[in-house]
């Protein structure tokens, strides 16, 4: 764990604690309804569907394709700004699920729409990590 981890810190509420255990174990998480099969990204306390408590969770591949993306250079805030230039992207999971994230290890050269991509972590705490995005060796190169 990075001890001196200075960004916020996501504040976990008690229906998406799984999701961000599973990120500390290095696992990527999609919420499910147990009543209608519809997958959930971001955790909540109800299905958006048909709003049913009964919900669950399967491990994602971790394997995803990038939808769109942004490459971050300027007016962020403070405590990101050594992180700069970054890229800030929406990926599609191979389980149908978009998530906001960025993208790491790769020249922001070589990023592209519909570029597959693996899920990598960062520990931030003691009790959670950052899912992040790398290029598949493959599509990269």
């Amino acid at each position: 764990m990075n001890q001196t981890y200075q960004k916020p810190i996501p504040e976990m509420q008690p229906w998406s604690k799984e999701y961000w255990k599973g990120t500390k174990q290095h696992k990527l998480l999609i919420q499910t309804c147990n009543e209608c099969g519809a997958k959930i990204f971001y955790p909540r306390k109800f299905c958006p569907e048909c709003w049913s408590k009964d919900l669950g969770w399967i491990e994602a591949k971790g394997t995803a394709r990038v939808y769109s993306f942004t490459i971050t250079r300027d007016m962020v805030e403070p405590k990101f700004m050594p992180d700069l230039p970054y890229v800030l992207a929406m990926v599609d999971l191979d389980e149908g699920i978009r998530m906001m994230t960025r993208i790491v290890e790769c020249d922001h050269d070589k990023i592209r729409i519909g570029m597959d991509v693996e899920v990598v972590f960062e520990d931030i705490s003691d009790d959670c990590a950052l899912p992040m995005f790398r290029p598949i060796r493959s599509s990269q190169d």
